[in-house]
């Protein structure tokens, strides 16, 4: 474990993400551009793939870091069977889900119902199989979705915000399932999915298309909203939410819904709207 790591124990999740938020929402314009300058040249972000390529034209850090890409930057896998990557980044881990664990990185790992909030949420996925996707500062922030839906539910997991980047996923035991996030259940004409939207330190917010702002406000108890006969319904490929800052979605699939590509491997890079799967 690195001292990083190890220092993100005791540092206080909460509040520094809190501050990172009122950084990320400053429309100071001095502040804004620091943010936005900085992190395009320690990153290398691609602006030129961004609908607004001018970094001086976003009114805040938090307006840079959301952008939208501009027509066509990514487009979905022309096999009408293939389930889509559901955002930019690189495969933290993929496969099987064995027995109801999810492998997490060099022997650590979590149960589906630890990483979805109960047992009930987790017994259609006890044999699935999941995709776990970092994005970094870099990548677009986005996240699509990987087949049609209809929203069934969502369920906010309150928790830690440790980092989740390479160091703290190796060392940090069941980190996916002790950071803060949002569990948005879908129901498909294969069954149900499930998409993780897994908060991180300093990531200030997690936003839906279909509900703003769903972290913060960081609470202390799991929060259900049932969206059942909403007819909320997402398209394959369609927008589904963002973070405000790096952090990591997880893809939850039941058995026989679909294959993982072979290709796809731990540290694999990926962009969206690539093959995640091919249905069965």
């Amino acid at each position: 474990m690195s001292p990083v790591t190890a220092l993100t124990y005791v540092l206080p999740h909460r509040l520094l993400s809190s501050l990172a938020r009122r950084l990320a929402y400053s429309t100071n314009r001095a502040v804004k551009q620091w943010l936005i300058d900085t992190v395009t040249r320690k990153f290398g972000v691609d602006l030129s793939e961004a609908a607004e390529p001018d970094p001086t034209a976003y009114p805040s850090f938090n307006a840079f870091f959301t952008r939208a890409l501009k027509p066509g930057a990514r487009t979905p896998d022309a096999d009408p069977r293939a389930l889509l990557m559901p955002a930019d980044g690189h495969i933290s881990q993929c496969g099987p889900i064995v027995d109801g664990r999810i492998f997490q990185a060099k022997g650590q790992g979590f149960t589906a119902a630890e990483l979805l909030g109960s047992e009930a949420d987790a017994a259609p996925f006890r044999d699935g199989s999941f995709a776990t996707v970092y994005l970094s500062p870099r990548d677009y922030h986005r996240v699509h979705m990987p087949w049609t839906g209809t929203l069934r539910e969502t369920v906010h997991v309150p928790g830690r915000l440790f980092s989740v980047g390479t160091d703290a996923v190796a060392s940090v035991p069941r980190l996916f399932a002790r950071n803060e996030r949002l569990v948005c259940h879908f129901d498909t004409d294969f069954g149900p999915m499930v998409q993780v939207m897994v908060g991180a330190l300093l990531v200030s917010g997690v936003e839906t298309v279909w509900g703003g702002v769903e972290i913060p406000a960081y609470g202390d108890a799991i929060t259900r909203k049932d969206y059942r006969g909403h007819g909320i319904t997402l398209e394959r490929f369609a927008e589904m939410a963002r973070f405000n800052y790096g952090s990591t979605v997880i893809v939850v699939l039941p058995q026989g819904a679909a294959t993982l590509d072979p290709a796809l491997h731990a540290e694999s890079p990926v962009r969206l709207g690539e093959r995640l799967a091919l249905r069965e």
